[in-house]
């Protein structure tokens, strides 16, 4: 890894030298197996394949200036990872086995972890899937979970720089009382059309609107989205958001810096009261939003070509949490011995 480029990494797959595997069979979880495979074999009536019983979290690991690496907030990662294996009745992975895996793969690829002041770090990707064969939609009775890593630089090309976002009202990301709250790959399928139209025309990502009554702000493509309003931060509430472990992180810094906190519906005209705005989650940490072009009714809001003073603050905050710079006061930053 000597002659990597490392400060100018994108946000995209590359190999590593290990993954780690872990199957469901007759009823329970099997032993970590290390694989030095990129592939995978599966039944062609696996369920996963048919009926959508595949979910998969994202998780960082940061080099920090002492050497240590530290992994952010691993058990909210693992329990939403539950919380989708039992949204589409999947075999739910053990927390303590999912934090294994995660800790093993990275340790096995940890040369793979990029230098301290790099902006580069260990993406982790934990993914479920249904491998049983079912032709009647039903849940499959054997899964596989897969742990791999691959050292990334900023999911927006841009980084921590603000970019422009855009609302269409033809497309829905998922409805309420669906798949919305749970990260399975059905929901990104959903956003694939709106988000390729929307590089196509200029746009970082798409901001989506609930389903239901096209009123209130859900959340952009890849990320939770917030606002600052005065003293407040405020971040949209629906049944068909996921819930950002960045988000809420957020939300408690924004706490211990003495803002107000407001988990809400917000609609789309509040966007004009909002001094700064910004998407947030694992991939994007957290991306500043110049402006929001709403293309049904013509109509724009900005918010400056650089970040806010708090957006600043709040991602500052969290990059030295995560990479170890100041205290970890909410006991969030796991160190890989």
């Amino acid at each position: 890894m000597e002659n990597t480029d490392w400060k100018n990494l994108g946000f995209g797959y590359s190999d590593t030298n290990y993954n780690v595997r872990c199957y469901f069979r007759n009823g329970e979880w099997g032993e970590l197996e290390v694989s030095s495979s990129n592939q995978i074999t599966m039944h062609m009536a696996a369920t996963c394949l048919h009926y959508g019983q595949e979910a998969f979290e994202g998780l960082k690991a940061y080099r920090g200036k002492d050497g240590k690496i530290r992994v952010f907030r691993i058990d909210e990662n693992a329990k939403r990872m539950q919380a989708s294996a039992k949204g589409i009745l999947m075999a739910e992975l053990p927390v303590d086995k999912f934090k294994e895996a995660v800790f093993k793969a990275i340790k096995l690829n940890s040369e793979f972890v990029p230098p301290y002041g790099s902006g580069a770090s260990l993406y982790i990707r934990p993914v479920l899937i249904g491998t049983g064969p079912q032709v009647g939609v039903k849940p499959a009775n054997k899964y596989l979970f897969v742990v791999f890593v691959m050292p990334v630089g900023p999911y927006f090309k841009e980084g921590f720089k603000p970019t422009d976002y855009v609302i269409y009202r033809e497309y829905d990301r998922a409805a309420p009382l669906g798949t919305g709250t749970i990260k399975v790959g059905g929901n990104y399928a959903a956003s694939l059309r709106a988000g390729m139209r929307a590089h196509a025309e200029g746009y970082s990502a798409v901001l989506y609107l609930d389903a239901k009554e096209k009123k209130y702000i859900d959340e952009c493509g890849p990320a939770n989205f917030f606002g600052i309003k005065g003293n407040s931060y405020v971040t949209p509430k629906s049944e068909s958001i996921l819930p950002s472990i960045t988000n809420k992180s957020l939300r408690q810094l924004a706490l211990d810096m003495g803002l107000n906190v407001e988990e809400r519906k917000v609609p789309v005209e509040e966007l004009a009261e909002f001094t700064e705005a910004g998407a947030c989650g694992t991939a994007a940490v957290i991306s500043p939003v110049r402006s929001v072009y709403d293309a049904d009714k013509d109509i724009r809001y900005t918010y400056g070509d650089e970040p806010g003073a708090i957006t600043q603050k709040l991602y500052d905050k969290l990059i030295n949490i995560q990479y170890g710079c100041e205290p970890d006061e909410h006991n969030w930053v796991s160190i890989v011995e």
